[in-house]
């Protein structure tokens, strides 16, 4: 039987297709358990830390009531409120609240500290966000999709725009589950080897492809999502004019929706930039899933933190 409990969950590589299936497996029959209206108390008692080094909705929202509803307890640690890496060590930081804490979630725009701190933890951290992944994000967008497609191997999946922290994610556990997975932008913004390499690595083994374009029709044509993401973000705002110029043709519109599967749904991880990356019909329209996919959140991090923490 696949165990999960004491693992940290850093980067969705460090875990296997079988292991990333069974979280899922989790999340539907603990989503189906809320539904009933039914909370059974698999973290009586646990305790959770939450540090973030930045403002946040849907990871904070996420977390906060999801371990709530499994019976634990939490402490939000907001930006600049404790010493990590500052007044304190990350090796001190990560020791003392692994005394207090039976895991740790940590949003941090910078993956090395976050690892650093993870090494020295004695209880699982959690990859809330870097500026690198977003493990969390990643499981939440997988299982949204499986809600509509069943099996989903195969499937044709669809990133428009940057190499954002979703997308390398994205990418990350299509390969594993053997989806072939689409990144359309100008090419100066294709993801980096750093990624695609590991892609290659696990379409291998899964079946899956990897494939960048720039050429919207060819992108689209099949395809089962199409997700996308801001085109610029904190530290990105001198970029703001060249971007906007670049991936205007990639705007997500009814008409790129039109060249795809006729069940095609679409995904964005939120927050969105309405009429800059995708338009108003889209977010709203038929095939959007955005708000199941800002839900489910919620559903793929309780599933995590019970194999974890359990």
């Amino acid at each position: 039987m696949t165990r999960l409990t004491g693992r940290n969950f850093m980067d969705l590589d460090d875990y296997s297709r079988e292991e990333i299936l069974l979280i899922l497996e989790t999340t539907k029959e603990l989503k189906l358990e809320l539904k009933r209206g039914y909370f059974h108390p698999y973290l009586k008692h646990k305790s959770l830390g939450c540090i973030f080094d930045q403002p946040s909705t849907r990871t904070r929202i996420s977390f906060e009531l999801g371990i709530q509803q499994l019976g634990g307890y939490v402490t939000y640690l907001k930006p600049g409120e404790i010493h990590l890496g500052k007044k304190e060590s990350i090796y001190d930081t990560a020791k003392v609240l692994s005394r207090f804490f039976d895991a740790i979630m940590i949003r941090w725009n910078n993956y090395d500290e976050m690892k650093e701190l993870a090494d020295a933890a004695t209880v699982p951290v959690i990859n809330g966000m870097t500026e690198k992944n977003h493990p969390c994000q990643a499981l939440a967008d997988i299982y949204t999709m499986m809600e509509r497609f069943d099996p989903i191997g195969g499937k044709k999946v669809v990133f428009f725009g940057d190499r954002t922290q979703p997308a390398h994610s994205l990418g990350l556990i299509c390969s594993k589950l053997g989806l072939n997975f689409v990144h359309c932008c100008p090419e100066k913004y294709a993801i980096l080897p750093d990624y695609t390499d590991i892609y290659a690595r696990n379409n291998l083994i899964s079946g899956g492809t990897y494939q960048h374009t720039d050429n919207i029709d060819e992108a689209c044509k099949g395809a089962h999502l199409i997700y996308t993401d801001v085109w610029w973000w904190i530290g990105q705002e001198a970029e703001e004019d060249e971007r906007k110029k670049l991936f205007a043709p990639y705007q997500v519109t009814a008409e790129i929706l039109a060249k795809c599967d006729k069940n095609v749904i679409f995904e964005h991880c939120l927050p969105a930039m309405r009429g800059v990356e995708v338009t108003d019909e889209v977010m709203d329209g038929p095939h959007s899933v955005i708000y199941d996919q800002a839900e489910n959140r919620m559903h793929t991090e309780k599933a995590l933190m019970v194999l974890l923490m359990s």
